[in-house]
């Protein structure tokens, strides 16, 4: 399910749960169920549908995505800890894109900072910061 241009999801919750019972092995519908409810502040079941969709076999990119939103969610939840994991599951994947790692660096870093690591925050930060710039074709 795609994003439309005012922020929600095409297909309900529902509509994607009767695509989850028919095929209940499809990440992406797993992936974009968790979509759908994180939109709709349901955040535990937003979790709940991250982690299927990444048990199921997420493609690598999605499932940095999904580690990332759950993180969301998580921290949403206040599973501090939790949170704290998915983002450094995806500083660990290393993903090339260095926007979506600087992503999970500065949001790795408020966790830390929330359960007042201030000097593992700071690391996370300054991390983050020297990431050097995506180069941007035109």
């Amino acid at each position: 399910m795609l994003k439309d241009a005012m922020g929600l999801y095409r297909g309900s919750v529902e509509e994607i749960s009767r695509t989850i019972k028919e095929r209940p092995t499809d990440p992406m519908a797993w992936f974009d169920r968790g979509n759908a409810r994180s939109s709709s502040c349901d955040w535990e079941g937003a979790a709940l549908d991250y982690t299927m969709a990444m048990k199921t076999g997420l493609r690598f990119r999605e499932s940095i995505i999904a580690l990332g939103n759950r993180g969301v969610a998580r921290a949403k939840l206040g599973d501090i800890d939790g949170a704290i994991g998915d983002f450094s599951a995806i500083v660990e994947k290393h993903p090339n894109n260095r926007r979506l790692l600087r992503a999970a660096l500065r949001s790795r870093a408020e966790m830390k900072e929330r359960k007042g690591d201030r000097e593992g925050a700071k690391a996370d930060r300054k991390l983050a910061d020297l990431l050097p710039a995506e180069q941007t074709t035109t």
